[in-house]
């Protein structure tokens, strides 16, 4: 897909003021699932907040009823390989919404408003800090679709919640409400549904209040002690999530969710 155009958004709205970019993912009549054009919207969001040197901090939201309930499975997840496969020679790669998300220069407040399960939740790790709405629901459901997840919970969840109760959450897939995402350091805090967004423009608006450079500084530091390398365990993931989608167990769990029954897995 070409480069995307702030003024070209269609799944997504994107807005700067006070020097702090909003993204609000908006599909809310999918539950802000996610189809090709929303990844690429998504990481053109993310590159222009990180170039612009008006933006200091970066809020990124859903449009009510969820921050973003992973990719659109009636649209992309058919049971089938993604519809451009990559050639067998090519060197596999990152996501290129969530190195985006994760190099953005900027600090970026995740406001979680409602589910964030899949990649949502994917997302919701790219944040820098996560404020959650009393509302909020997490999960990493890759294992329940016969696949792995993406760099967010394989390299960021365990560097913020441990490495026993991210192997837990991701064997599982099982959800968690806002307040376990509290308990377990997931988010910082959780507030009134109402005050979600005031909370989260109000720090945003704190942060913003610093001297730009510092505070890319400080988020490159925090990148280098914190978290490994995106790109090498990112690269790896979809070599692995490319290898899991032609799977009859991959089928099946599309397959099990779609007709709303418990999966049957094989093994295959």
């Amino acid at each position: 897909m070409p480069a995307i155009a702030a003024r070209d958004f269609t799944c997504l709205l994107y807005a700067v003021e006070d020097r702090i970019a909003r993204i609000t993912l908006n599909r809310p009549e999918r539950r802000n699932a996610l189809n090709p054009r929303a990844y690429a919207e998504i990481e053109a969001a993310f590159l222009h907040a990180g170039a612009d040197e008006d933006v200091r901090c970066v809020v990124v939201t859903g449009a009510d009823p969820a921050f973003c309930s992973g990719e659109d499975v009636k649209e992309m997840m058919t049971g089938e390989a993604p519809r451009e496969p990559r050639p067998e020679r090519a060197k596999p790669q990152a996501t290129p919404a969530a190195m985006a998300a994760l190099e953005c220069r900027k600090p970026v407040i995740a406001a979680i408003n409602g589910a964030a399960v899949g990649w949502g939740m994917e997302l919701a790790l790219y944040a820098d800090i996560r404020i959650a709405s009393q509302k909020a629901v997490f999960a990493e459901l890759f294992i329940k679709r016969g696949l792995i997840c993406d760099v967010g919970g394989l390299l960021r969840l365990p560097a913020i919640v441990g490495p026993a109760k991210a192997a837990e959450l991701l064997f599982t897939g099982d959800p968690i409400d806002a307040a376990e995402a509290a308990r377990i350091g997931l988010v910082s805090e959780v507030v009134a549904h109402g005050d979600l967004m005031p909370r989260a423009l109000a720090l945003a608006a704190r942060i913003a209040a610093n001297p730009p450079l510092a505070l890319t500084a400080m988020k490159e530091g925090l990148a280098r002690t914190s978290y490994g390398d995106p790109r090498e365990v990112g690269a790896w993931a979809i070599e692995v999530i490319y290898r899991l989608f032609g799977t009859e167990d991959h089928r099946e769990g599309v397959k099990s969710f779609l007709e709303k029954r418990a999966p049957v897995f094989v093994g295959r």
